[in-house]
């Protein structure tokens, strides 16, 4: 179990805060003139929702001046990181958004770069993973699906919303890792939209999903699925009655952080600004609104200890991957 081990240890410090804020930001000092905000990917989706509300609460707050924002989609990611990279000498004014996927799509290659070619500025939120399974199924805890996969592990299948390899995926597979099973015998089935996995949930061709704790609350808010498993360190207010994996016996944790980063070489001097806007950040008002609005939970790794979870969790999830034959 020494996957299990090292995933834990790992995961556990993206669930820790790091001095959320500092000294109380209440005189409306502007921290930063302007920040130009870099998305990898399209409008509408969880990058460009990171950087736009982020934006708006830093300026609204009055830490930062001005905001602007821009989408570049292409390569998984990859096109953005490389924009910033190439262009380093003239984006010193532009963060980028990202999140779990810079970790493993540059592990299996998607693109040529990885966090360690970028200046690391902070982790800033996160969002839990969760199990769930159909209003109707006979399954209520983990418990329950892990007796209903040691009767019969092919007819217990986990489905999710990324492709093998994936989050989804490498989620499932460290539940199940923590649980004492083997995660190459979890059968594992890919959709590409919530509502094929949501349609065979509930006609019974997976047994449980593996997805995002935000989009699993807002389902079984809508009454159509049961959480049976949340990868946080404690409950969640969101879903008070959800279960953590360690509360039913499955030492693990997991959180997709999202966070920023800046061009290499980014002076220090830009660099301390930009982290002590997003550290006064979390004091305001302004930040706990559109935190609320979106359902997002404060994680804030800064500089030293977001390189250190960075590698930690590269370490766990290349070594996943490895097993389970994606790497």
């Amino acid at each position: 179990m020494k996957t299990l081990a090292m995933g834990r240890r790992a995961l556990l410090g993206a669930a820790m805060a790091f001095g959320l804020g500092g000294t109380a930001f209440a005189d409306g000092h502007q921290v930063v003139d302007s920040i130009h905000f870099l998305i990898p990917g399209g409008a509408g989706g969880g990058w460009d929702g990171t950087a736009r509300g982020t934006g708006e609460a830093l300026t609204n707050a009055g830490l930062v001046g001005t905001a602007s924002f821009e989408n570049m989609s292409g390569g998984g990611g990859g096109k953005a990181i490389g924009y910033l990279i190439e262009n380093a000498d003239s984006n010193h004014g532009t963060l980028m958004v990202n999140s779990t996927p810079i970790v493993i799509r540059s592990l299996t290659g998607v693109f040529p770069h990885n966090f360690r070619d970028l200046t690391l500025v902070a982790g800033t939120i996160g969002d839990y993973a969760a199990m769930v399974v159909g209003k109707d199924s006979p399954i209520n805890s983990m418990e329950d699906l892990l007796a209903a996969y040691d009767a019969d592990p092919n007819s217990t299948a986990i489905g999710g919303g990324s492709v093998p390899g994936g989050m989804d995926h490498l989620v499932a597979a460290m539940v199940m890792e923590a649980a004492g099973k083997d995660a190459l015998g979890v059968k594992y089935i890919p959709y590409d939209a919530g509502g094929k996995a949501m349609a065979a949930l509930l006609s019974g061709e997976i047994a449980a999903l593996s997805t995002g704790f935000s989009e699993a609350v807002d389902l079984a808010n809508a009454g159509e699925v049961k959480i049976i498993g949340v990868t946080a360190p404690e409950r969640v207010d969101a879903a008070p009655d959800a279960m953590t994996m360690k509360e039913q016996g499955i030492d693990t944790e997991f959180v997709n952080w999202r966070g920023f980063f800046g061009a290499p070489g980014l002076p220090e001097d830009k660099l301390a600004m930009y982290q002590d806007a997003l550290a006064k950040m979390y004091d305001t008002p302004e930040w706990e609104t559109v935190r609320a609005r979106n359902g997002w939970v404060n994680i804030h790794n800064n500089g030293d200890e977001f390189k250190a979870f960075l590698e930690d969790q590269e370490q766990v999830i290349g070594d996943l991957m490895k097993k389970l034959g994606f790497l």
